[in-house]
């Protein structure tokens, strides 16, 4: 899709933080404190991305998960804001979901993968 396409596609937020790597303020997003049993697909594609069983409470103020759905997501190397992170892009159309860190819990992956509700959609568990 052009960038226009996703503009006509996708509301000001969704746009900013899927196409542009915006971040929403912390602690705003729909999915911070949502425990539904499911699953989350990017907002942009569909594509699968996490399943409910992966997230946890980190308390950083945006949803996080110690896994990704293998294959679903790209990762690569952020060094913007004077940091390297590493940033989680959906594999099938590159939105911007957030970064990954290893500072998740210990006790699975160690592993915390902090996006941003904005990027995601959650599918309820039939």
């Amino acid at each position: 899709m052009t960038e226009q396409d996703w503009k006509e596609k996708l509301t000001p937020e969704e746009y900013y933080i899927l196409r542009e790597k915006g971040t929403e303020r912390p602690f705003s997003g729909t999915y911070n404190d949502f425990f539904e049993k499911g699953h989350y697909v990017c907002a942009a594609c569909g594509n699968k991305l996490f399943e409910s069983t992966t997230k946890y409470n980190s308390s950083c103020g945006w949803p996080s998960f110690d896994q990704a759905i293998e294959g679903s997501v790209k990762y690569t190397k952020d060094t913007s804001h004077g940091m390297i992170r590493v940033e989680v892009t959906c594999a099938k159309c590159d939105g911007h979901l957030g970064h990954v860190f290893d500072d998740g819990p210990k006790d699975t992956t160690g592993t915390r993968y902090c996006m941003n509700s904005v990027s995601l959609k959650f599918v309820p568990e039939n």
